[in-house]
């Protein structure tokens, strides 16, 4: 079947933004010879939190891969709006995800969604500070605990939430059922075929973020986006004549 009419013929497309950025531009931009850095979050308060035991045990495979690792305490953190950017808890929210080039959310499953602690972390961190995105390009990697039978409703939530932040989500993910049994007194997880399954995950996420890391200016860059600083760039050069 022959095309009727070809892309640059279509109305209110401007074709010289058309072309795919160069290939060359996939080569890694800056200096990639540290450790990648990962960003872990849970969703737990409790005392003894398996989401928090779960992310511990990922930091640890990470760092056996060689990675540097930040877990975010998300104790004392006020609710999104509560208080203004400036918060102590939220900046430092703020700066771990601007360090991290990937990043680990696991929550526990609460009325079939992720917990309200979980999901406060994830309202803090803003699409933009001016012209910083703190998640844009960033590698992610989900998992969740379940009090019960095996579920995938926050490891799904999650997925969403990190397409929305403009994130890489990989495809592996961790859900451990009756988490109570997968853990002993000391919160180390015992062996298992969950446990291989975070293995993998951690494993993977390490790829991803070696992968990805130096390149997110070439992966996230649009053609809507680009039209749009063009059409700025002609709208600040009429204002000037």
């Amino acid at each position: 079947m022959t095309i009727p009419h070809r892309i640059p013929t279509l109305p209110n497309l401007q074709p010289e933004l058309l072309d795919i950025p160069s290939a060359a531009k996939l080569e890694p931009v800056g200096d990639m010879s540290h450790p990648p850095r990962i960003l872990l979050l849970y969703g737990s308060l409790r005392e003894r939190s398996f989401s928090r035991f779960l992310i511990f045990e990922a930091a640890r495979i990470l760092e056996h891969f060689g990675a540097e690792v930040r877990i975010f305490d998300p104790m004392e953190l006020p609710m999104v709006g509560s208080v203004p950017d400036t918060h102590p808890k939220v900046a430092e929210l703020r700066e771990l995800c601007l360090w991290s080039e990937g990043q680990v959310w696991c929550s526990p499953e609460r009325h079939g969604a992720v917990t309200a602690v979980m999901k406060n972390q994830i309202d803090w961190i803003p699409l933009e500070m001016g012209a910083i995105r703190p998640s844009q390009g960033r590698t992610l990697a989900v998992m969740q605990v379940c009090g019960g039978s095996q579920s995938f409703n926050v490891v799904n939530t999650l997925r969403l939430l990190g397409r929305w932040m403009r994130m890489f989500t990989i495809p592996n993910q961790s859900s451990v059922p009756m988490a109570y049994k997968e853990f002993d007194e000391e919160g180390r997880m015992k062996p298992s075929a969950y446990y291989d399954r975070v293995v993998d995950v951690m494993e993977e996420l390490v790829k991803f973020t070696l992968l990805v890391r130096g390149r997110t200016d070439y992966l996230t860059d649009r053609y809507s986006e680009r039209s749009e600083r063009a059409r700025q760039a002609i709208n600040r050069q009429l204002k000037q004549i």
